[in-house]
C-alpha cells in the first residue's frame, strides 16, 4: 500500500490546458506530432480532491469536429479512474473567445457554413 507521500509523488498534474503548459509542468514529457491537435473547450479540476473533467475538440477543416470528454478521479488507493467518450459532430468548427489583449480565454463550437 502506498504512503501519502508516495501518492502525492505519483499524482497527476490536472491543471494542464495546452502542450506548452504540459511541457512547463511535467519534466519528462515526450510529444510526437501536434500535441495541440485537440483544443481545450472547457475544463474544471481540483488538485485537492484529485478530480478533473474536460472537453476537447479536434477540427477537421470544412467537415466538422471530433469532440472528446474526459473525467478523471483519484481513488483512495492513489490510483485514478478514467472515463472518456468521443463523438464526431459534422458541420461545426472551433471558435476562439478572445479577451481585449487577443489572448484565448475560451472556445466553443459554432456552425460552419
Amino acid at each position: 500500500m502506498e504512503t501519502a507521500r508516495e501518492t502525492k509523488k505519483n499524482q497527476k498534474t490536472l491543471s494542464n490546458t495546452s502542450i506548452a503548459d504540459v511541457k512547463n509542468k511535467v519534466s519528462d514529457v515526450k510529444v510526437f506530432g501536434d500535441g495541440d491537435s485537440f483544443k481545450l473547450l472547457c475544463k474544471a479540476f481540483s488538485d485537492k480532491e484529485g478530480w478533473m473533467k474536460s472537453t476537447k475538440a479536434m477540427e477537421i477543416s470544412k467537415v466538422g469536429c471530433v469532440v472528446q470528454s474526459t473525467t478523471q478521479q483519484l481513488n483512495k488507493d492513489g490510483s485514478y479512474s478514467l472515463a472518456e467518450s468521443s463523438v464526431f459532430i459534422p458541420g461545426v468548427k472551433i471558435d476562439d473567445d478572445l479577451n481585449d489583449d487577443g489572448k484565448v480565454v475560451g472556445r466553443k463550437l459554432i456552425h460552419s457554413v
